[in-house]
């Protein structure tokens, strides 16, 4: 007869557990997190080489022609971005032109609330501006070394994309072999749910946010703003990160707004077409085209992507879902972690009889 552990203990494993995993991914995030989108992207490659491969392109081959379509499109965003932004500082005269008048309207506003003059605000800004002077050579040191790090990072990840997608079959059978033959088949449905979850979730993320520009954009041209395909781009792209992208593509895409409109109801206008864009992906797209698959309930949602925010910035932020998501499927499938996966899950109309049931009431009868 097995062992039965007391819950205390088995609760200090998992939380153990999850320290660990963290405490490794903060202490290791430059190595982990390019190895981390290398596995998401190739997973998500495979199916079009193995496509290729069907049609008769060698496996090398296809492997490195799916590669370089995949860096010819961010390339091509990349490119967009880019050509935007130097657009964008072409007009710095206007942009400080208009910068000056809102700065103006702002000083008089402070100025009859505040009953703080011009010169005194102007001084408070001087103070603020020198300080900002004296740490200039430490954030200078600190752009040039994340530069280097950005760049290194955009050389190793094609390279472990190809390797992953080469040694595939080597590394499943490894994951097979490593545990006992009595759960290989769970560590199959494991490792073929995991991958269909991550290839739902990016395939979808990647539609939300051709659906999410397509709006923001048509927002913005009734608008009548300028950048307006630029700032669709931006917003889409900031919503990859879950929750918190679209509330900083918000304020980014308001301030740009403000530098270059002299009417303040152009802001306004912007912030609404955000929030009725972002109500939209909410409860109608994100739900349909994203979440399909990945069965996560909002608090954890929310919880992970801060934590990965915490522990691994950007990319922790983006990898969280994904990673949640995958640690749900291992859960589910080891009988003393399934509470913990349920915990995650968003299946609520499940427990509803066990809730009655525990209650003492009958449980409502399915038609």
């Amino acid at each position: 007869m097995p062992q039965r552990y007391p819950f205390y203990f088995k609760l200090c494993l998992v939380l153990l557990m999850l320290v660990l995993i963290g405490g490794i991914l903060f202490i290791g995030q430059d190595i982990l997190l390019p190895l981390l989108f290398s596995i998401v992207f190739a997973i998500l490659l495979v199916p079009v080489s193995n496509l290729m491969q069907r049609i008769g392109i060698p496996r090398v081959g296809a492997m490195l022609l799916t590669i370089l379509l995949a860096l010819s499109f961010f390339g091509a965003l990349v490119y967009f971005l880019s050509a935007q932004v130097a657009s964008f500082l072409e007009d710095v005269p206007t942009i400080k032109k208009n910068l000056n008048a809102h700065i103006n309207s702002l000083q008089k506003w402070v100025r009859q609330s505040f009953n703080i003059s011009v010169r005194e605000q102007d001084k408070m800004v001087s103070e603020a501006t020198g300080n900002l002077k004296d740490s200039g050579t430490g954030v200078l040191g600190n752009t040039v070394f994340t530069a280097a790090s950005f760049l290194f990072t955009c050389i190793l990840l094609p390279l472990y994309t190809f390797l992953i997608m080469f040694y595939k079959d080597l590394i499943k059978k490894f994951l097979l072999d490593v545990f006992d033959t009595s759960h290989k088949s769970k560590v199959q449905e494991v490792l073929s749910e995991s991958r269909t979850i991550i290839q739902s979730y990016m395939v979808g993320l990647l539609i939300e946010m051709a659906i999410v520009t397509g709006l923001n954009a048509a927002g913005f041209f009734i608008i009548g703003i300028k950048y307006a395909i630029f700032l669709a781009v931006l917003s889409a792209i900031l919503n990859m990160i879950p929750y918190i992208g679209m509330l900083i593509a918000s304020v980014i895409c308001m301030v740009i707004t403000l530098t270059t409109s002299n009417n303040l109801s152009d802001i306004i206008w912007v912030g609404a077409v955000l929030v009725f864009v972002q109500f939209l992906d909410n409860n109608i797209i994100m739900p349909y085209v994203v979440s399909s698959k990945v069965r996560i309930n909002a608090l954890v949602s929310i919880l992970g992507v801060l934590i990965g925010g915490s522990i691994a910035g950007i990319g922790g932020m983006f990898l969280s879902i994904p990673g949640i998501a995958i640690l749900k499927v291992i859960f589910d499938r080891v009988d003393d972690l399934k509470p913990w996966g349920m915990l995650m899950g968003d299946d609520y109309v499940k427990l509803k009889p066990r809730i009655h049931k525990r209650l003492g009431k009958k449980a409502p009868i399915k038609k």
